[in-house]
């Protein structure tokens, strides 16, 4: 089964990497805020360039899932490839398996230009400790975020899969307080963005990276969204296998 999946993930990646713009789109909206915002405003400082950083990465996160899994699976649904495939005998598992490995090393990918961004252009700083808690971080907190993607991707048809992708990827950004600092968003966001699956996510990254404290709360809703999306993605897909194949 191992060899499947990394079989389903290498036609995956083949797929993606003949459309190189598929990439650069998936890298360019974190770093063009890394550029706008972070290297001009707090790039000189240590402290908020660490934490803006984490931000940038947890939107690179949220964005690179969201349209790779939403928009991705959609459109693999309307080809007439997809019926094929999951009419084989080996099931349903090793491609899950093959997408998810295909999308983290996009996700990885798309991070790239934020951390050399970071690295080169501001006074953004780390331990080693606290980049390995923060890749580890990382890989954790992009969980809800595929889960939402392949909920969408199973759940609508490819035109309405994009719209749904680009009207919840900057409320979500936005409200979740990707766009500022630790309490430097405006009072509603601050109250709202702890419950939110980016919020938490984000609360997460700056608690790995710096001395933000660890919001329990924050956790105990990103557990929930993580079980809620699950659920939805896992009934979307026997949904749609059961009215294209009943």
């Amino acid at each position: 089964m191992s060899s499947l999946a990394l079989t389903h993930a290498r036609f995956q990646l083949l797929e993606t990497f003949r459309i190189p713009i598929a990439l650069f789109g998936s890298a360019f909206f974190p770093s063009a805020a890394m550029l706008a915002f972070v290297v001009p405003f707090v790039g000189s400082n240590a402290e908020y360039a660490t934490t803006a950083t984490a931000s940038m990465i947890t939107f690179s996160v949220m964005s690179t899932n969201l349209f790779q899994y939403g928009v991705g699976v959609a459109e693999d649904r309307s080809q007439p490839w997809d019926p094929y495939v999951r009419t084989l005998p080996a099931g349903a598992l090793p491609r899950f398996a093959g997408r998810v490995l295909a999308g983290l090393c996009l996700m990885a990918i798309s991070l790239v230009p934020v951390v050399l961004i970071a690295a080169f252009l501001t006074e953004a700083t780390v331990t080693s400790m606290q980049f390995l808690v923060t890749a580890l971080t990382t890989a954790v907190i992009s969980i809800p975020f595929i889960l939402m993607g392949l909920a969408i991707g199973y759940s609508m048809p490819q035109k309405a899969a994009v719209v749904v992708a680009q009207v919840l990827f900057f409320p979500l950004a936005f409200l979740g307080g990707l766009m500022t600092g630790p309490g430097m968003a405006p009072g509603i966001v601050e109250d709202l963005a702890p419950y939110l699956p980016t919020g938490g996510a984000a609360r997460l990254m700056w608690a790995a990276v710096g001395d933000f404290p660890y919001d329990f709360r924050s956790i105990a809703a990103l557990v929930g969204w993580t079980a809620t999306l699950g659920g939805v993605a896992v009934w979307a897909y026997r949904r749609d296998e059961g009215r294209r194949f009943s």
